[in-house]
């Protein structure tokens, strides 16, 4: 009987398919682009301004459309399923919805953080502007099946976002701002406009 550990079978590599780069997945890239780096440790400079470049490369209208979309199309399948009684207990169909919304825009207010913690203070401050201008047309929207039982969540979302960004600004830089991120909101979010302000002359006083 063959004894010792079976070997493993050796895939035999071939040359590589053309245009396999633009087909490959998420985790494959970032597999090439680190062994990439780490072969060619020279090209880090170049590979973090381009990195630099794409994070910072972000428009507040294309989020604002995400932002309204993501919150826009939860729907009464998504309310109920989360709703109503379950194994661990009842579920009131206002907290669900709060639920639901909450986590329809967690990952834009992770972003935003992100470029804040990175120091891509300008970046961070588009994606607040979108964030703010995605919930105020969700408020506008017809189909608000989830938001009619939570109507306070985008003024108090928007509010949240607007105060967390000016709170990570350094304070030397943090009128300069707020002024900006006034501005940006005043003629596209006039609705909003006493709360901006108000949230902004808050700041300034920490």
């Amino acid at each position: 009987m063959p004894t010792g550990k079976p070997r493993k079978k050796q895939i035999a590599v071939t040359a590589p398919p053309a245009n396999l780069l633009p087909r490959l997945t998420a985790g494959e890239t970032a597999a090439v682009f680190q062994i990439l780096l780490q072969k060619h440790p020279d090209l880090t400079s170049e590979a973090e301004a381009i990195a630099t470049e794409v994070v910072a490369s972000i428009s507040a209208e294309d989020i604002a459309e995400d932002v309204c979309s993501s919150v826009t199309s939860l729907d009464l399948d998504d309310l109920n399923g989360r709703a109503g009684k379950h194994s661990w207990g009842y579920v009131e169909p206002t907290e669900a919805a709060e639920e639901l919304l909450q986590e329809a825009v967690a990952d834009y207010f992770e972003d935003m953080k992100r470029k804040i913690d990175l120091g891509l203070e300008r970046a961070a401050e588009v994606v607040c502007t979108g964030i703010v201008l995605g919930l105020l047309r969700a408020t506008r929207e017809k189909s608000e099946v989830v938001l009619e039982w939570a109507p306070d969540f985008p003024a108090e979302h928007a509010d949240y976002a607007i105060t967390e960004y000016l709170s990570q600004c350094p304070k030397d830089r943090r009128r300069g701002a707020g002024k900006r991120l006034a501005a940006a909101l005043a003629a596209s979010a006039p609705d909003w406009s006493d709360m901006v302000s108000a949230i902004v002359t808050r700041s300034r006083a920490r």
